[in-house]
């Protein structure tokens, strides 16, 4: 009687993933009886967005177990759920808008494989238990791959749904290797019970980094981390527009919300925070591997993007890079350093998107994303090419823009008196510098270079719509440039993690 009361209190708290649950079945539902393309099953996912958006909001200021341990609600989990619902609307938005689908041979698969997709997203953000934390990860992943090869007419779009599958499966066993040999030594599944019993029990340092480096492996697939990137070029280039678009923010951002929470509870050796910084189990240096996977990141994504001509594979190293940055903010094992993550999350969000967005509308007017046919591109497009330039400038870090305060609030973390971190600092803002070097190649070859047959290009339009989508994601990477009150109140707001006081 007692499990049935706790599971019906859970299920009362469970309200956010059942709205998406329910939303998914609808879009279903009308799909089958519509059988065509309508915009009417993407209204119902939004719509459906919106009102678990509610039940997120009723969630603010709650820290709360459920399902026996399984999941806990706290601002941590509740700040990457609203993450994820605003960039699924976005996305969702994205789809209507792009060639890539409506020239598709499926109907409005999309709008239910997303809805997938967030909720796996749900989980991952809540899970405090080995087993949820994989299952979470999978559905996820599984509905990942079936986007990535959304155009199966596509040679490309099916062969990086091939290698994110096979990508995927091999970190996922590693991955879940990792868990059982950790729950072999612990005895438990749940990350709070392990974390006693390593801070208490004497432990094999060379036990703890192999389960550190296996479980790694399979989280820094999902977040497209060096050496576990390989997948993210080809399937980012070879996947429709808006999917990239999805990968590079919802899906990565879902991967660091259970890496996070996984380092920082997993290896405590008090629940109790000193100074702001986490009470870390003694001997077990977990953020030396993650300093290795963040600089390794950085370096590989921005050197190896100033080569790439696709601009789609250019934003995909640049996603690379920028999760590189993101480490750094868990490498410092502290509230500042987890502020900072979670405000740079906010800034990736729309910077990226819009940049994505952008990418959309050229390559429905072009028909490619090659950068060399994008010359001469801001004169016959001057606000699209100038909103380009400012995605692409906040992307860099340069000042007035989100990104800025982003990488700012991440180089004041590391470089915090006690920290030992300025060195890190260091490399992080020399690959911001080489970071200019690619996103302004975009910007040069809109606006310094011309196209030879310049007089005889057509005219492009875009429709009021994308103007209107453009400057809504346009805004708040200014806006927020100059006034980072509310994103920094928010992210100070949310770096709590369920019973670490």
């Amino acid at each position: 009687m007692n499990n049935f009361t706790e599971i019906l209190k859970s299920i009362n708290s469970f309200l956010p993933e059942l709205s998406v649950i329910t939303t998914l079945l609808l879009c279903l539902i009308a799909d089958i009886i519509i059988r065509k393309k309508s915009p009417i099953v993407t209204i119902i996912a939004i719509a459906g967005l919106l009102v678990s958006a509610y039940f997120v909001y009723m969630q603010s200021a709650v820290q709360e177990s459920l399902f026996s341990g399984m999941l806990v609600i706290d601002p941590f989990a509740v700040f990457f759920k609203y993450l994820f619902i605003l960039s699924s609307i976005i996305i969702l938005i994205f789809f209507e808008f792009s060639n890539e689908i409506k020239e598709s041979t499926h109907k409005n698969e999309y709008s239910y494989l997303i809805l997938s997709l967030v909720l796996g997203a749900f989980l991952m953000a809540s899970s405090v238990n080995l087993l949820m934390m994989y299952l979470s990860l999978e559905l996820a992943s599984l509905t990942s791959y079936i986007l990535a090869g959304y155009s199966k007419s596509e040679k490309k779009s099916s062969e990086s749904s091939m290698k994110y599958l096979i990508y995927g499966a091999a970190s996922s066993g590693i991955m879940l290797y990792g868990m059982s040999l950790l729950y072999g030594f612990t005895g438990s599944l749940d990350i709070y019970e392990i974390s006693r019993y390593l801070a208490t029990n004497p432990t094999p340092n060379a036990f703890i980094y192999l389960t550190m480096i296996m479980i790694a492996a399979g989280l820094g697939y999902k977040t497209s981390s060096v050496p576990f990137h390989f997948w993210t070029p080809d399937v980012y280039e070879g996947s429709p527009t808006p999917v990239t678009a999805f990968l590079a923010v919802t899906s990565s951002a879902a991967g660091f919300s259970l890496i996070t929470r996984l380092f920082l509870t997993t290896f405590l050796g008090s629940t109790q925070i000193v100074d702001g910084a986490f009470s870390i189990i003694a001997g077990i240096h977990w953020q030396e591997i993650i300093i290795v996977i963040s600089v390794a990141s950085m370096i590989v994504g921005n050197f190896v993007a100033i080569w790439q001509k696709s601009l789609k594979r250019l934003l995909g190293y640049s996603s690379i890079a920028q999760g590189g940055y993101m480490l750094a903010g868990l490498v410092v094992a502290d509230t500042i350093g987890l502020t900072a993550m979670l405000i740079y999350l906010s800034a990736y969000l729309f910077m990226n998107l819009g940049a994505f967005f952008v990418t959309i509308l050229i390559v429905n007017k072009l028909g490619t994303d090659d950068i060399e046919q994008m010359k001469g591109l801001g004169y016959r497009l001057p606000f699209v090419g100038v909103a380009m330039a400012v995605f692409m400038l906040a992307l860099s870090g340069i000042p007035a823009t989100v990104g800025f305060i982003g990488k700012f609030y991440l180089v004041t973390a590391l470089m915090k008196p006690g920290a030992g971190y300025l060195w890190f600092a260091i490399v992080l803002m020399l690959n911001s510098v080489v970071s200019l070097f690619f996103y302004l190649k975009v910007v040069k070859s809109m606006f310094l270079e011309r196209a030879d047959n310049t007089d005889e290009l057509p005219g492009i339009k875009f429709s009021v719509q994308s103007y209107i989508i453009l400057i809504l994601l346009l805004i708040p990477t200014i806006f927020f440039g100059l006034y980072f009150g509310p994103i920094v109140k928010l992210a100070e707001s949310s770096a709590v993690l369920f019973g670490i006081r």
